[in-house]
């Protein structure tokens, strides 16, 4: 059975900032793969939803927001998406968060 990540091209890092974690596990670089960057909804598709602000605070996560406000947690990515931040580690505490609203048209973009 072929790998969903088989296409995606992987780089070899060899930063300093690891330097400690190649020396513990007897390496001089890791392969991995870039982080995923998203195409932005056009003007045009932006005026087709609403977008709800949120403030992110200690403890959120892109599940917990998606089950809150689309009563669905695997609805993540699109909140991820919208705002061009792929996971929750891109958000700090107080970035204004956009929550796409109603869900069925803003899926209409992605799907």
């Amino acid at each position: 059975m072929a790998s969903r990540y088989e296409s995606i091209v992987r780089f070899k890092n060899v930063s300093p900032l690891y330097a400690n974690m190649f020396e513990e596990r007897g390496v001089r670089f890791i392969r991995q793969y870039p982080t995923v960057s998203f195409r932005k909804p056009t003007p045009q598709q932006r005026r087709q939803v609403q977008a709800e602000t949120v403030t992110w605070q200690t403890g959120d996560r892109l599940e917990k927001l998606a089950g809150a406000h689309y009563g669905d947690p695997t609805y993540w990515w699109v909140i991820a998406r919208y705002n061009q931040k792929p996971t929750d580690a891109h958000f700090s505490l107080g970035d204004l968060v956009y929550i796409p609203k109603p869900l069925r048209a803003i899926l209409a973009y992605y799907v």
